[in-house]
């Protein structure tokens, strides 16, 4: 029997409006958002690296991963981190107080520079929420002092953290003249964070102490791009020509790590920018999969570059 040629137009139209109605696959969606980060990074004024972990499979979109950045403020999170390991060991207690001494007092971002040299004296509970929230570097540095820069440093050495270093303290010119930066890759910021979240940083106590911290609101690239009903816990970071913010992101049933840093950079709001639609990107790709209940072991999500 002849098949009339308007019925022959009429079922290819059916199988193409079928077929362009099939929803993307996790491995279209992913390879996409990959090539969105990637295009953003070669298009970026200045140099960029990425690390994104999903921490329900352990595997990870990686751009510049392994390239070492100068952290700004972001390197706070570890200080943070060794007060809590020296509270747990008993060594310090948080409520214990420290006077400001005269000279303490740096510029940059922070509130301690205005208060009363020789007569304030805060703890280091008090000082460790300081750094967080309003990334004080006067508190910093007396954290520094307090907890000492090798303990830090060996603190991350033995979570096989080697390449995340505090180098000098916060608005020192003359290390930084030197070229003394604290810094670390993207790749280890957010497995960082991965371990906080797993609560594989020195003792699960410790880590959710770490955590609640730095789940205090802030102001910073991922949690504007990010809707405010999803937790986030984070610590930016800048100084000029660098702009970076670590991440933990916690997506109901999909959480995930961010790590993204920057250098070299032409113009700071730019960069910031680029960091929070890179974190929209990797938050609407995890709420996605989170959704979809096609979602399984067998799609790959890796990108090792």
């Amino acid at each position: 029997m002849e098949f009339p040629l308007r019925h022959l137009t009429w079922l290819l139209f059916l199988m193409t409006v079928t077929v362009a109605a099939q929803p993307a696959s996790p491995e279209t969606i992913r390879l996409r958002v990959i090539r969105q980060i990637e295009e953003m990074s070669r298009d970026f004024d200045g140099v960029m690296g990425v690390a994104i972990r999903d921490l329900k499979t352990g595997e990870e979109i990686l751009i510049n991963a392994d390239t070492l950045f100068p952290t700004g403020s972001s390197i706070k999170i570890p200080v943070l981190i060794e007060l809590h390991r020296q509270v747990a060991a008993g060594s310090i207690r948080l409520t214990e107080t420290v006077r400001i001494p005269e000279g303490s007092q740096v510029g940059g971002s922070g509130i301690l520079l205005h208060f009363s040299p020789g007569s304030s004296q805060l703890s280091l509970g008090d000082l460790s929420v300081l750094m967080i929230a309003l990334s004080d570097n006067s508190a910093t540095n007396l954290l520094i002092d307090r907890l000492g820069m090798a303990g830090i440093n060996q603190t991350l050495t033995d979570l096989g953290l080697s390449r995340i270093r505090l180098r000098r303290r916060m608005i020192d010119l003359a290390a930084m003249a030197r070229g003394d930066e604290n810094v670390a890759t993207p790749r280890e910021a957010a497995r960082l964070l991965g371990m906080l979240a797993a609560g594989k940083v020195v003792s699960p106590e410790v880590s959710a102490a770490v955590l609640k911290t730095l789940r205090i609101p802030k102001s910073s690239p991922i949690p504007r791009s990010i809707p405010p009903s999803i937790t986030i816990a984070n610590k930016p970071g800048a100084v000029e020509g660098v702009a970076c913010d670590w991440a933990l992101v916690e997506v109901p049933g999909r959480p995930f790590t961010i790590a993204v840093m920057t250098s070299f950079n032409g113009e700071s709001a730019g960069a910031d920018d680029s960091i929070a639609k890179i974190a929209r990107l990797a938050y609407d790709y995890f709420s996605r999969l989170a959704r979809s209940t096609e979602y399984g072991a067998r799609v790959p999500l890796s990108l090792i570059r």
